[in-house]
């Protein structure tokens, strides 16, 4: 079946229709999700906490008009949760009504086969994106799950299709577009990876989060986006147990534009600290090195993946498939780690 999915022609054109979603894509991602949709490919989306990856297959289901199906992952997800269940109180009802019919004469084998079709299953989202594509499919921290379920992806993320023993093969007309990301709380196995193209993300550099305050967040100005990425990028830098990312970038200039702020002071920033830090440590840390040093060092230190004010995203991009490890903003199918890449939220 001929694939309907409004594919971009080229990774700027992609990177256009994501920046009119909101989110703001450097060259490297941008490449890497065009190529997973025209090779039909899954893309593995690897980084720190914050940097994006659950919002770029969000905004690539409103760019490309596709529903978009989540897996939440965690610890102990099985197949039942993730692919489909049976209706076991409806398979019951039915069963109950089949021997009052029958008057107590019910023919076991023919009621068995009743109760295991498509009217009592189930769908999961697993199934759903099979069933329902064109869609996105956001396997969403796969990290948490466990060897086990990995494994149970590999026909999924191989042939498109999931085998349900009552019923038998499932297979999606359409492919949907597979994103899975992953935090590196512990190493995902190179059997999955090997199915996927992969990208690294990185924070965005202080130029794109400055882009990223003034299209998300209506209303603030020039000097206070400025002010708030910087003190952001310098907290980044500091030895803190759970750094910022682009989310809470974006908290703490809602919270100051809900406040009618205009500029970030010591005062303010100390009274809403609650919305970039998540940690007491962390607080503690922070207010003890003094907010006024802390803002004075953001505005006067940029750090290694700022960019010029307006640019986009600088550095060399390159992509292959089959790649080893690869240099900056490198992608490539089942490549290494790739170098800094400037994200949006």
């Amino acid at each position: 079946m001929t694939d309907p999915r409004p594919v971009p022609r080229s990774p700027d054109e992609l990177a256009a229709a994501l920046e009119s979603t909101g989110y703001l894509a450097d060259d490297g991602l941008a490449m890497a999700a065009f190529l997973a949709l025209r090779m039909g490919r899954p893309l593995f989306c690897e980084g720190e906490p914050g940097t994006g990856k659950t919002s770029l297959a969000v905004g690539l289901s409103q760019a490309l008009q596709l529903p978009l199906i989540r897996l939440q992952c965690h610890e102990g997800i099985d197949a039942s949760q993730a692919l489909y269940d049976w209706d076991f109180p409806r398979q019951l009802l039915h069963l109950r009504t089949l021997e009052a019919a029958s008057g107590g004469a019910l023919d076991a084998d023919e009621a068995e086969s009743s109760l295991y079709t498509e009217r009592f299953l189930l769908a999961r989202p697993l199934l759903r994106a099979l069933t329902e594509a064109p869609c996105v499919l956001l396997v969403d921290e796969i990290d948490r799950a466990d060897d086990e379920f990995e494994a149970f992806l590999l026909q999924l993320l191989d042939e498109n299709a999931v085998t349900i023993p009552e019923l038998g093969r499932v297979q999606a007309e359409t492919p949907p577009l597979v994103i899975l990301t992953s935090n590196r709380t512990r190493e995902v196995h190179d059997a999955l990876k090997r199915r996927c193209l992969y990208h690294w993300l990185e924070h965005p550099s202080l130029a794109r989060e400055i882009a990223i305050l003034h299209r998300r967040v209506p209303g603030v100005g020039d000097e206070l986006a400025e002010q708030v990425a910087h003190a952001i990028h310098a907290l980044r830098r500091m030895e803190l147990l759970k750094p910022p990312g682009v989310a809470e970038t974006l908290d703490w200039a809602r919270a100051l534009r809900e406040l009618d702020r205009d500029v970030l002071d010591a005062e303010i920033a100390a009274a809403t600290l609650g919305a970039v830090l998540k940690y007491r440590e962390d607080l503690d840390r922070v207010v003890r090195g003094g907010l006024d040093r802390l803002l004075g060092a953001g505005s006067g230190a940029s750090g290694p993946n700022t960019t010029g004010a307006g640019s986009g995203a600088s550095g060399p991009n390159t992509t292959g498939a089959g790649s080893g490890a690869s240099g900056p903003n490198t992608t490539g199918a089942g490549s290494g780690a790739s170098g800094p890449n400037e994200t949006g939220a």
